[in-house]
């Protein structure tokens, strides 16, 4: 491998840890908006055994990270 591939290699891998940075930080911001405007505390309900408080956060997370998914690949 010449040098000029190696830093090409290096920055593709830099960029991807850099998006997959900002993906997690916007997650997070997503999921922690999401919990400080619903009046519910999901973890006590599913420490209690609430199955549809469990599924509401599964499906929530699964939308949350489908925007994120597209708002990174476009």
């Amino acid at each position: 491998m010449s040098g000029d591939e190696i830093m090409t290699l290096v920055g593709r891998v830099a960029a991807s840890v850099g998006w997959t940075l900002i993906s997690v930080l916007i997650f997070y911001g997503g999921a922690r908006l999401y919990d400080l405007l619903d009046p519910i505390d999901y973890r006590e309900e599913i420490k209690r055994g609430n199955v549809a408080a469990a599924i509401q956060l599964a499906a929530v997370t699964i939308a949350l990270a489908a925007i994120v998914i597209m708002a990174v690949a476009t």
